[in-house]
C-alpha cells in the first residue's frame, strides 16, 4: 500500500474503451513492478531470516537419539558366526551352529566383527532443568562438534551404572536442583556417582553445580559431604547480574550470573567471585574429573538483556567451550 500511495493519481489514470478497463502501458509497467516487489516481500515473510531453508542456516546440530550405549567406555564388539558343514556326499549347509553329517564332514567358522564408537557426551535435560539452558549448552556442544544425547528423568531413572560409564561426559545444566533431585530416583543418583567414582566426567553449571555436592535433596554428593550455599549477592535481594570473575592467569571475565552456588570448601579454585569465594572449582572424585561452576559463560545473548557487560558474549562463550573441553577431556585448568 504505501508503494501504490507513492504513484499519483494523475499518472494513476484508467482508459476505458467498450466498457472494460486498461491501463497505459507506463502504468501497467509500474503495475508489474509492483506485483514482483509484492511477491518477493511475501517470499521472504514466509520463510524467515534464519528459518532452516534460509541459505547459511545454523551449523547442524549434533545431537543422536538416545540409545542403550555400549557395555565399554570406547567401544563395542559384536560377533557373530556362522558354520559350513560339508557331507561325503557332497551336499552343504549353512547355518548359525555346527552339524555333522558324516565322518567326512569338514567345518569351517567365520567370525565377523563390529565395532561401535561411544557417543563421548550426555546431557541431562530431565525435570528441574532450564530448558534455554539446556539449548544454550546444546548450541556449545554443537560448536565443538561433539556429538550428545540427553537423556530425561525417567531415562536416567532406566540407565544402569555400566550404560553411563560408555559416555565421557555427564553435564546438567542450570535450573532447580531441588526439582531435579526430588524428581530422580535414589538408584539414579547412586548409578550416576558411582559412573563418576569409576571415570565418568561430571560438569555441573549453577543448579548442576549445585546437584553435583551434597543435598538432602537426592544430590550426587561428588564432593564427599561438602554442601555448597548462594553466592552472597543472593542474600542481598539480587537474583542475575554480569558478575565480575577473576582467574589465576589469566584476565578477568564478566560472566552471567542467577542465583548460582559459590563453592567453599571443595576443590581447586579455578574462578573467584569478587568476594574471593569460589565461583568455578575443579576436582576429583573416585577416578573421575569434576568441574562445578555457579556462573552461566554459555549464557545466550538473549540472557544479557538490560546488563551492561564488559566481556563480550564471544569470549564468554569461548570460555564456556573451554570448560566442557577440560571437562571431557579430564585436563586440569589454571587454579590458585
Amino acid at each position: 500500500m504505501a508503494l501504490l500511495g507513492r504513484i499519483s493519481a494523475s499518472r494513476f489514470k484508467a482508459v476505458t474503451q467498450g466498457g472494460c478497463v486498461r491501463f497505459s502501458p507506463t502504468i501497467a509497467s509500474r503495475l508489474r513492478q509492483i506485483v514482483f516487489i509484492a511477491l518477493a516481500l511475501a517470499t521472504i515473510s514466509l520463510t524467515g531470516c534464519g528459518s532452516s531453508a534460509w541459505p547459511g542456516a545454523a551449523t547442524p546440530s549434533t545431537h543422536v537419539p538416545l540409545s542403550p550405549p555400549p557395555t565399554s567406555t570406547s567401544s563395542s564388539t559384536s560377533t557373530s558366526t556362522s558354520t559350513t558343514s560339508t557331507s561325503t556326499s557332497g551336499s552343504t549347509s549353512t547355518s548359525g551352529s555346527t552339524s555333522a553329517s558324516g565322518s567326512g564332514s569338514t567345518t569351517t567358522t567365520t567370525t565377523t566383527t563390529t565395532t561401535t564408537t561411544a557417543t563421548p557426551v550426555l546431557l541431562y535435560n530431565g525435570t528441574g532443568t532450564s530448558s534455554t539452558d539446556v539449548a544454550a549448552v546444546e548450541a556449545q556442544l554443537t560448536t565443538l562438534k561433539l556429538t550428545y544425547a540427553t537423556a530425561n528423568t525417567s531415562q536416567l531413572d532406566a540407565m544402569t551404572e555400566t550404560q553411563l560409564n560408555a559416555y565421557k561426559l555427564f553435564i546438567v545444566p542450570g535450573g532447580n536442583s531441588i526439582t531435579i533431585g526430588d524428581n530422580l530416583s535414589k538408584n539414579a543418583t547412586t548409578n550416576v556417582r558411582n559412573a563418576v567414582s569409576n571415570g565418568l566426567h561430571y560438569l555441573g553449571i549453577c543448579a548442576g553445580g549445585f546437584f553435583g555436592g551434597y543435598s538432602i535433596y537426592n544430590g550426587l554428593d561428588l564432593t564427599s559431604g561438602a554442601w555448597f550455599n548462594f553466592y552472597a549477592d543472593y542474600f542481598k535481594g539480587i537474583n542475575k547480574e554480569a558478575v565480575e570473575i577473576s582467574f589465576p592467569a589469566s584476565s578477568k571475565l564478566d560472566i552471567y550470573w542467577q542465583d548460582g552456588p559459590q563453592f567453599t570448601g571443595w576443590g581447586n579454585i579455578v574462578g573467584k567471585y569478587p568476594d574471593g569465594t569460589p565461583a568455578i572449582v575443579e576436582g576429583s572424585y573416585g577416578k573421575g574429573f569434576v568441574i562445578l561452576s555457579g556462573v552461566h559463560p554459555e549464557a545466550p545473548a538473549s540472557w544479557r538483556i538490560g546488563m551492561t557487560f564488559t566481556t563480550s558474549l564471544a569470549v564468554d562463550l569461548a570460555y564456556a567451550d573451554t570448560l566442557i573441553t577440560s571437562a571431557l577431556n579430564g585436563t586440569s585448568l589454571p587454579h590458585f
